[in-house]
C-alpha cells in the first residue's frame, strides 16, 4: 500500500519542484505565445507592486442559486524582507494553513454577482534576530476572516444553470469589495502573529477578455487600513494604501479543466510608528500556477502554487496548496 508520509524533505523538495515549474511554464508562455504574454510582461514592469493572493478567475460567469463549500490546505516557508531599520533580521517561517470557505452566486438587478465568507487557520513557526537577540515564535489560531461581495456589470448576465450552457464569455468588467475583521490570534508582545489587530478594506475593479478558451484577466484594487493601536509593545501604527494589481492567463481545456499563469504586484503600504515614518515601501511581485480538476458534476479540486520573484519589504515565501471545491443548489 502506498504510504503518503510527507516529512520535512518531501515538503521542501515539493516546494522547490512547484516553484521551478512555476518560473520555468512562466518563461514557456512567454516565448511560445507571442504578443499577448508580451502584453503581460510589459503590464508587470507597468503595474509592480506588493500583493499577496493569487486570485484567477475572480471575474467570471457563474450560474446563480449555486452554492460553494471549500476546503483546503497550504504550506508555505520563507522569510521576511525589512528594512534596515526594523529590529527583525534573518527570519525564516514556516506556517500550515487550512481553509474552509463558503461562497454563493446571486442574481443582482440582471447581473451575476457573488458573496464568499473565508476563515482560515493557520499553525506558525519560526525564528529570526530581533535587536540582535534570536527568538522562535510557535503558534496556532485563527488568522482574520475575510469577505467579499463581486457583481460582473458588464458581460456576464446572471443565468440559470439549465441556460447557462448557451453563454460564451467575451468581455466582462466587474467589481468587488472584500473586508477583513480583526479576529484572528494577535499578541501585542509579537512582531509575529496570525491576526492583524485591525481592519482593512479593498474594493477591487477587474477585466476580463476570451479570445476561445484562452482568458486574460486582469484586476487592480486598493487596500485601505485601520490603525493599530496595540502594535508590539502597545505602540500606534499606521499604514498607507497598498495598490495591487493581478494579471492572469487562463486556458481552458475542456470538461471542466482549466489552468492559468499568473502573477501579483504590490505596491505602498509605507507604515508609521508613534507619528515616526519608516523606510518600508512595498514593491513585491509574485507569480504562480492554478490547476483545476473536475471530479465529477459536484466536487473538483485545485492545486495551486507561487513564488515571491521580488521582495521588498514584506514575506519572501514559497506556497503551495489544494482546495476541495463541493457545489450544490441551483438546480445541479
Amino acid at each position: 500500500m502506498l504510504s503518503l508520509n510527507w516529512n520535512e524533505r518531501n515538503w521542501c523538495f515539493f516546494r522547490g519542484a512547484m516553484a521551478r515549474f512555476v518560473r520555468r511554464a512562466y518563461r514557456y508562455a512567454i516565448k511560445r505565445s507571442g504578443a499577448v504574454p508580451a502584453v503581460i510582461v510589459l503590464l508587470f514592469v507597468i503595474g509592480q507592486a506588493q500583493a499577496g493572493e493569487i486570485e484567477p478567475r475572480s471575474y467570471v460567469n457563474t450560474p446563480v442559486g449555486v452554492n460553494f463549500l471549500l476546503a483546503g490546505y497550504a504550506y508555505s516557508d520563507g522569510g521576511l524582507a525589512t528594512s534596515g531599520s526594523s529590529p527583525l533580521k534573518d527570519a525564516n517561517i514556516r506556517m500550515h494553513t487550512f481553509i474552509l470557505a463558503y461562497a454563493r452566486s446571486m442574481d443582482i438587478l440582471g447581473r451575476s454577482g457573488k458573496f464568499d465568507i473565508i476563515v482560515p487557520y493557520s499553525d506558525l513557526s519560526g525564528s529570526a534576530m530581533v535587536a540582535n537577540q534570536s527568538r522562535e515564535r510557535n503558534v496556532s489560531g485563527l488568522n482574520d476572516p475575510r469577505l467579499r461581495f463581486s457583481v460582473n456589470f458588464y458581460g456576464a448576465p446572471a443565468l440559470t444553470v439549465q441556460e447557462f450552457p448557451k453563454y460564451r464569455q467575451d468581455l466582462i468588467i466587474g467589481a468587488s469589495v472584500q473586508v477583513s475583521a480583526p479576529l484572528g490570534q494577535y499578541d501585542e508582545e509579537k512582531l509575529v502573529n496570525l491576526g492583524n489587530n485591525r481592519w482593512f478594506v479593498k474594493p477591487d475593479l477587474g477585466i476580463s477578455k476570451a479570445w476561445g478558451d484562452f482568458v486574460l484577466e486582469l484586476s487592480t484594487g486598493v487596500m485601505f487600513f485601520t490603525d493599530n493601536d496595540e502594535y508590539f509593545g502597545g505602540n500606534n501604527l499606521e499604514q498607507n494604501p497598498v495598490s495591487t494589481t493581478q494579471l492572469h492567463a487562463t486556458y481552458t481545456f475542456g470538461k471542466g479543466i482549466w489552468a492559468a499563469l499568473s502573477g501579483t504586484y504590490d505596491y505602498g503600504g509605507r507604515t508609521t510608528v508613534n507619528g515616526v515614518e519608516n523606510d518600508d515601501l512595498q514593491k513585491n511581485l509574485r507569480m504562480g500556477a492554478t490547476l483545476t480538476l473536475p471530479v465529477n458534476r459536484n466536487n473538483s479540486l485545485k492545486l495551486y502554487a507561487s513564488t515571491g520573484v521580488h521582495t521588498s519589504v514584506g514575506t519572501d515565501f514559497d506556497l503551495v496548496g489544494i482546495v476541495w471545491q463541493y457545489r450544490w443548489g441551483g438546480g445541479l
